[in-house]
């Protein structure tokens, strides 16, 4: 096998050196969700950041995109949430399917996804992921997701939030960190806290563990208009809400595309240092 790339897997290196593996068709329960997702990720100090099928949430995958409500569909794993009932067990999960590569090497990869639930197709999704060196210490995760709507009918993408459940807006781009003793510490430019931060329209965001920091951007004028789904004291996780207030609608044959880029880093990053690797990180 190659030691770089398999047929359901490929490691991607930054300066040579494996910081991540995206596994493009793994062998899940349809209760999961299945859908290609990127772990472990390690900062350049061999340091991992990420979590998959952790105990407290064994749908948590992860880098990757997930989506709890599609026209009904659950895209995230686990449990619905249904208005005035809860969260409920529902046969009614899709699946992310790996259709091929447009492009394939050990910096980042263009990738063709089929969004499958009963009946048939709904979305089709092209992502494109990049990896670089920023630093001696950090690297950078760009990653986009354009999910175009391939039915002869409308859809729309919702949340817990748009089904009932007040602060539960998740689904989109999501990463799982790893949990540790103690809970990450959450800021932006200026608010810290999971409750300060959680549902904003912050320009960026970090996530400092032990001895590793995280800091998310929205790299378009739409992915910046996502308020951040955040957690630290239940678990560690950040995501993207593109169903915040209300429903996401999507016309057949519309396109709806998001971009987040994450600068991975060792050690802990003050606001000034994380900024300045952001600016770095999207600058064109």
């Amino acid at each position: 096998m190659n030691q770089t790339m398999s047929n359901d897997a490929l490691v991607l290196r930054v300066a040579g050196r494996p910081v991540g593996r995206y596994i493009t068709r793994p062998e899940l329960p349809p209760r999961l969700s299945p859908r290609p997702y990127v772990h472990p990720v390690t900062t350049l100090a061999g340091t991992a950041v990420t979590e998959l099928s952790p105990a407290d949430h064994a749908h948590h995958l992860g880098v990757g995109v997930a989506v709890p409500d599609v026209e009904g569909h659950n895209f995230w794993g686990g449990r619905t949430y249904v208005r005035d009932q809860g969260p409920t067990e529902l046969v009614n999960h899709g699946a992310q399917r790996h259709a091929g590569f447009q492009l394939r090497d050990p910096d980042g990869f263009v990738e063709e996804l089929r969004w499958v639930a009963a009946g048939g197709e709904l979305l089709r999704e092209r992502r494109t992921v990049a990896v670089t060196e920023l630093t001696d210490t950090a690297w950078v995760l760009d990653f986009t997701f354009s999910l175009t709507n391939t039915t002869d009918h409308g859809l729309s993408i919702g949340s817990p939030a748009t089904n009932g459940r007040p602060g539960a807006a998740y689904g989109g781009f999501f990463w799982r960190a790893r949990k540790e003793a103690e809970a990450p510490r959450v800021y932006t430019a200026d608010t810290e806290g999971e409750e300060a931060v959680h549902g904003t329209r912050a320009d960026w965001l970090a996530l400092a563990g032990a001895d590793w920091t995280l800091v998310f951007a929205g790299a378009t004028e739409a992915t910046r208009r996502d308020p951040w789904f955040v957690r630290t004291t239940e678990y560690p996780g950040v995501g993207s809400s593109l169903a915040h207030d209300e429903r996401l609608p999507v016309a057949a044959g519309e396109t709806v595309v998001r971009r987040v880029v994450t600068v991975v880093a060792d050690g802990g990053l003050d606001r000034v240092e994380a900024a300045a690797l952001v600016r770095k990180a999207v600058s064109p």
